[in-house]
């Protein structure tokens, strides 16, 4: 994805104002807000133009210095005002001409497209790049208060339309590197992206009509995921074309993509045509469909002006107990989806869970599978399975589809990632058929349904073999493994306030930092950390904006003052997380886990196997919701609350340290 208009600055100071913004209304297609954003284009021309000429004055050599309009970030689906490429150094220039003042939210967008030029722009690599944010009627501000950055993105600079040509040749005399390679402006322009989204930031770019070689081109992962995007897209053509019904099994590992490539299948517009009415993605994390569904709405409204985009995507993501209970209420009619994608498929309700909730004496999987089977000719589901994520009772696994499907519905064809037949790290080690006896059913291996590349952290592929160690209790494998996480910051403190200070150090740019916390862990009220059921049901809306938001709103998760449980951050992730350990979860003296449930006034010990794994569990998604790094707060605790010893933590603090942590 090329500029909009692109020139050296000598061919900029010939080119007329109105040529160049027909170049940007040539490429801008929302006519909604072509009046606004036209309006600001001219004030940007004009001040471009007369900055350029005196950078120009000033040294006529800069003329071959070359300027970029409206540069894409693919990953944002937005894009930076301009772009000056000035010998080996990258200026990032930002415009708010409306604004009078200059404020932090402005100060860290210009930011953030910046650091997504040094993680993800192949040619920025290594590249010292200058954010600067301008706001032409602004009085000047002292800029020599910032502080020296080591890092290849500078810190943000405030200009106005009096010294932006100033600021220019003085940060390019400083920031110059006499052995550093000229940039080369259309290899630059042209230069391959490899974005890492989020699963929020995936979801809106889909929703808004790209597909995964958009958002991830180039990248390993994204080649995985089409070709199991591809694959799926093929069986349920081939279902349509047979009159056949097809459940399929995907798996990955964790953070591979599994919820992007079902979101993807959804919004291929393949699905829609020769009759075929939309797919839908169901997800039994009410939190994750809520705060998905809010961001893809929001950015709706953001592109295109109107508020049509929350009951749109209604329609393509749902929870899936919603949709169960619909069906229910028409015994006789089929949904009017035929291809149905469900997510973390394994958490499907048991026939326990399933009487409590829909008064049903079978399990999820036989209900879900007999209300797609009211389709008279073809039909599609596709579950997405993972492993070592189940963090509540009442989930019928993945065995209880094999079961189902064998006993039940033996004229279904099956699709498998071959990883269902076997004893996979990737499924935790359970198997879709139990004895190995699949029956009269007919099963297809897929090797492209796995997706064996983690996606999840750009920094640190290995990161969830360190967490893995840790739960394990095998602090010598933890160590060994830290030591290879040069690129993903690790650490933790007694100290809560620490622990923020570093979060907020960390957190450049609109990046996320928020602290998640175990929903057992709740005699942390003490420390002013409050994750009580009531709490978090009395404020609806509380993570949707926890999650979207961002500074300086204080519901934002950035605030670090409210955190999410295992509930409301599975699936999702931040930029960095504070993980506040609690009492629920310690080490003994031994090194062996202790498991506690607090009830009442008064902790109690977990003695079921299931129920110590569910707590494990548990820290295993909170351990691995970040991107970018990690910090743990473990508290002193009080001799004079029973409920908090210090010896709770203590050991644990000292557990870490031997995992390879280092303590801050």
């Amino acid at each position: 994805m090329a500029a909009f208009y692109r020139k050296t600055l000598a061919g900029f100071l010939q080119d007329p104002p109105e040529v160049i913004l027909g170049s940007l209304l040539a490429s801008y297609q929302h006519n909604e807000l072509q009046k606004k954003q036209t309006e600001a284009w001219k004030i940007e021309i004009k001040l471009l133009k007369s900055t350029c000429q005196e950078l120009v004055q000033f040294d006529p050599a800069n003329e071959k210095w070359s300027l970029l309009l409206e540069y894409p970030i693919p990953r944002r689906s937005k894009r930076l005002d301009a772009v000056l490429l000035a010998g080996d150094v990258v200026f990032c220039l930002e415009f708010k001409t409306r604004d009078e003042t200059h404020t932090l939210q402005a100060d860290r967008q210009v930011e953030d497209y910046a650091l997504d030029l040094r993680d993800f722009h192949e040619m920025s690599a290594d590249r010292v790049i200058v954010p600067l944010s301008i706001v032409p009627k602004a009085g000047d501000f002292d800029n020599e208060r910032i502080e020296s950055s080591e890092d290849a993105v500078r810190e943000t600079i405030r200009c106005n339309e009096r010294n932006l040509a100033a600021i220019i040749l003085r940060k390019f005399k400083g920031e110059r590197r006499s052995d550093s390679q000229l940039i080369d402006p259309q290899k630059w322009d042209k230069s391959p992206y490899h974005p890492v989204p989020t699963i929020i930031e995936a979801a809106e770019a889909l929703f808004a009509g790209h597909n995964v070689r958009e958002i991830a081109r180039s990248h390993a992962g994204a080649i995985n995921l089409t070709k199991t995007s591809d694959r799926l897209v093929k069986i349920v053509q081939d279902a349509q074309a047979r009159s056949e019904k097809v459940i399929c099994f995907v798996t990955g590992i964790p953070g591979a993509g599994k919820t992007l490539a079902g979101l993807n299948v959804v919004h291929n517009p393949v699905l829609r045509s020769d009759g075929r009415p939309a797919g839908i993605f169901l997800s039994g994390n009410g939190p994750l469909v809520k705060i998905v569904s809010a961001a893809i709405a929001r950015d709706h409204r953001r592109r295109l002006g109107n508020g049509n985009g929350g009951r749109t995507v209604g329609t393509f993501i749902q929870n899936v107990h919603i949709f169960v209970r619909e069906g229910l209420e028409k015994p006789d009619k089929p949904p009017v989806e035929r291809v149905v994608i469900f997510d973390e498929a394994q958490r499907a309700w048991n026939a326990d869970q399933n009487r409590k909730k829909n008064q049903l004496e079978v399990s999820e999987p036989e209900t879900m599978l007999s209300i797609m089977d009211r389709h008279k000719d073809w039909a599609v589901l596709i579950a997405l399975v993972g492993g070592g994520q189940e963090i509540h009772n009442g989930e019928a696994g993945l065995s209880e589809w094999g079961r189902v499907l064998r006993e039940k519905f033996p004229n279904w064809a099956i699709a498998v990632s071959p990883k269902v037949l076997e004893r996979d790290a990737s499924t935790a080690g359970h198997l879709l058929f139990n004895d190995g006896d699949s029956g009269r059913v007919k099963v297809q291996k897929e090797p492209s349904l796995h997706l064996g590349i983690n996606l999840r952290s750009f920094r640190a592929q290995r990161f969830a073999e360190w967490v893995d160690a840790v739960l394990e209790g095998d602090s010598e494998k933890a160590a060994a493994t830290v030591r290879q996480l040069d690129d993903f910051p690790l650490a933790f403190t007694r100290s809560l306030e620490t622990a923020r200070g570093w979060l907020r150090q960390n957190a450049r740019g609109q990046q996320r930092a928020g602290l998640v916390s175990s929903s057992g862990a709740l005699r942390l009220r003490a420390d002013g950390i409050e994750l009580s059921s009531g709490f978090r049901q009395g404020n609806r809306d509380m993570y949707v904006n926890w999650f979207l938001n961002l500074l300086p709103d204080v519901r934002s998760s950035n605030q670090l003052e409210v955190a999410a449980s295992e509930f409301e951050c599975q699936g999702l992730e931040l930029d960095w997380i504070g993980l506040c350990w609690g009492g629920d979860l310690s080490i003994d003296e031994q090194g062996r886990w202790i498991f506690r449930d607090f009830a009442g006034t008064r902790w109690g010990t977990l003695k079921k196997d299931i129920d110590r794994q569910y707590l494990l569990n548990k820290y295993r998604v909170l351990l691995t919701r970040a991107r970018r790094g990690l910090v743990v707060w473990i508290p002193h605790g009080d001799n004079s609350d029973q409920t908090r010893l210090p010896s709770f933590f203590d050991n644990t603090g000292g557990y870490l340290a031997r995992c390879g942590t280092p303590e801050i």
